[in-house]
């Protein structure tokens, strides 16, 4: 393969990242952890798979970072998942000192690559793998507004009996319980939701994607979310190694777009080589724009955390 990836954390989804990568021949993966033997094995049950997946991809583990040199892309899902009970800001601390430990080992090895962040809190980890990279704003990019909108798709799908393939939707905002979900920007092909579904179904929608994290949590008991998380860094990968510039909506780190300065947020953007290529601004109406001023409230709220705890 002549592009590589590395994914920082062997856990759940990183592993599955790792596996929805290699199968589908986007690049060679490096798969890393701290603890000793489980990227390797990781590793080598994922190449022992390959003959019957039919892909050719090369993907090893390591302990150490020297491995992850030249990478492409490099996707940060280390860090503590969430437990029963938890929201995503309680692992700020534990986090931030991890994700900032991580980047700065991957930003001296790989200093082209484009950064993906999965760890939680997201748009909080995005600040700190940005300060700790050094890296202009277009290389790094928050895995949140993918995941929401497949979680919002998937429930207009269930909700509608429909192919999930003719669902589209944008959540924007930050990955917590204040991102903002577009029922007028989200459509069943071409249709908007708004003249197939009443108000109090797509009321119960938005409120079950704002909780749907929490909701596997709570069924999971004992991790958090991969399957998706996982898929939703993989599709943002392959449109970077591609330059298929699609447009996902991502935590993008915004100067003023949506009246919004100096926060990573979740907006549409457009994914090509070179990481952000452009952000779209799209019209929202009075409301939309205030739930997105929430969202970035709290944003900002963590980042101000950060400040306190000298990350």
């Amino acid at each position: 393969m002549d592009k590589k990836v590395t994914v920082i954390g062997a856990g759940n989804v990183g592993a599955t990242a790792a596996q929805r990568l290699a199968e589908k021949e986007l690049c060679d993966v490096v798969l890393i952890d701290i603890v000793e033997g489980v990227p390797q094995g990781k590793a080598l049950d994922l190449t022992e798979a390959a003959p019957i997946e039919k892909h050719d991809a090369h993907i090893k583990g390591f302990n150490s970072y020297e491995a992850s040199a030249g990478s492409d892309i490099v996707i940060i899902t280390a860090g503590i998942p969430r437990k029963p009970g938890m929201s995503r800001d309680d692992l700020i601390g534990t986090n931030a000192g991890i994700v900032k430990n991580v980047t700065k080992q991957v930003a001296a090895f790989s200093p082209d690559a484009v950064i993906i962040i999965v760890s939680n809190p997201l748009d909080a980890m995005c600040h700190v793998a940005f300060e700790a990279s050094g890296f202009p704003k277009n290389r790094v990019i928050g895995m949140a507004g993918v995941l929401d909108s497949a979680r919002f798709r998937a429930f207009i799908a269930m909700e509608l009996n429909v192919s999930v393939e003719n669902t589209h939707a944008f959540v924007l905002g930050g990955h917590g319980d204040t991102m903002v979900p577009l029922p007028r920007y989200s459509t069943v092909a071409g249709i908007p939701i708004t003249e197939l579904l009443s108000k109090e179904k797509i009321a119960a929608l938005v409120k079950r994607t704002a909780s749907g994290g929490a909701e596997i949590v709570s069924l999971l008991k004992t991790g958090s979310a991969y399957y998706a998380p996982a898929s939703a860094a993989v599709e943002m990968a392959e449109s970077i190694l591609k330059d298929k510039k699609k447009i996902l909506p991502c935590a993008a780190y915004l100067e003023g777009e949506y009246g919004i300065n100096g926060l990573f947020i979740g907006v549409p953007v457009k994914l090509g080589a070179k990481g952000i290529e452009e952000i779209i601004q799209i019209k929202l109406t009075g409301e939309e724009q205030a739930a997105l001023k929430k969202s970035a409230d709290s944003v900002a709220e963590l980042k101000t955390v950060l400040k306190k705890l000298g990350v």
